[in-house]
């Protein structure tokens, strides 16, 4: 994926509003999204798939 998908995707998801609180807040809201939407397009299933998916890629997002 090129860099400029994942701003396209921030672009479209930046009126979205973090409505967590409190501890739920450890990760940003963006990241989380554009970690879930990257993740269900290589076949994730479900939030576990997700997480997995975002720490066995995480080198890869820090290069966006």
């Amino acid at each position: 994926m090129e860099e400029t998908a994942i701003c396209r995707i921030t672009e479209q998801f930046a009126k979205v509003s973090d409505p967590r609180i409190g501890n739920a807040t450890r990760h940003k809201l963006m990241d989380i999204m554009v970690i879930a939407i990257c993740a269900v397009v290589c076949g994730a299933d479900g939030w576990s798939d997700v997480a997995l998916f975002g720490r066995s890629k995480f080198k890869w997002f820090e290069t966006f």
